[in-house]
């Protein structure tokens, strides 16, 4: 049972529904994509499973979304239409924070494997050659056993691997952690990255010049970089 504010007001019965600690981050999951358990967990790699299970069910009681299972008996979660409703106030939130609730890029905030699954599903793949592509990401201060990252793309999907895929790499991109993540961010741009040495490019031409095309940024940090060009007011 959630706790209430004994209000009336639509606003404070939405407060009780999304304003316990996590669940706007479980909707944010869910609008990028994840409907899986693991898939969510690996968006969300502080929340213990147990609290993620009790936010899913109290998302599911309130209708913001279902359980279903697929042809290959997975069990998925996907929004309702209360939940796709919720997508625009995501994107705000997303928009608002980058403007306004900055981030400094401390060490508790930067989470290597947050950020390669961020990547991961928001690289533009239908830029990618037609064939099989292998970039690898080494990080030079990432914490042990995860210092190196591989994407995979073929056929328009994009694999993430923790370990070596066996196939060549076709691109390496070195970097700190720090620097990849404020790119993503869209904290500084990519030339500002290259410039500074904290990122280093090593492939063939075609491929380091398609880089800005393919990655591009969080989605959601574009949204608040395009916001401030077009109302630059900030503190």
């Amino acid at each position: 049972m959630l706790k209430g504010y004994g209000q009336f007001c639509p606003l404070a019965k939405a407060a009780e529904l999304l304003c316990e600690r996590w669940t706007m981050i479980v909707i944010r999951e869910l609008v990028a994509g994840s409907h899986q358990f693991n898939e969510l967990r690996r968006g969300l790699p502080l929340m213990s499973p147990t609290l993620l299970s009790r936010r899913l069910k109290q998302l599911t009681e309130v209708g913001v979304i279902r359980k279903i299972v697929d042809n290959t008996g997975k069990q998925l979660y996907e929004l309702t239409v209360a939940g796709h409703e919720l997508e625009p106030l995501v994107k705000m939130m997303g928009v608002w924070g980058h403007r306004w609730a900055k981030s400094q890029f401390e060490d508790h905030d930067l989470d290597v494997g947050l950020l390669m699954w961020d990547i991961r599903r928001g690289v533009n793949s239908a830029c990618f050659p037609a064939r099989q592509l292998v970039i690898e990401f080494n990080f030079t201060d990432a914490p042990k056993g995860k210092g190196q990252w591989w994407l995979v793309s073929e056929n328009g999907d994009v694999d993430l691997c923790l370990k070596a895929p066996g196939y060549d790499v076709d691109l390496v991109i070195k970097s700190t952690v720090r620097a990849l993540t404020m790119f993503w961010m869209c904290k500084q741009t990519m030339g500002e990255a290259l410039k500074s040495g904290e990122l280093t490019l090593l492939g063939p031409t075609d491929l380091r010049e398609l880089l800005p095309v393919w990655l591009q940024g969080s989605p959601l940090a574009r949204m608040g970089a395009e916001s401030l060009t077009v109302n630059p007011r900030s503190p």
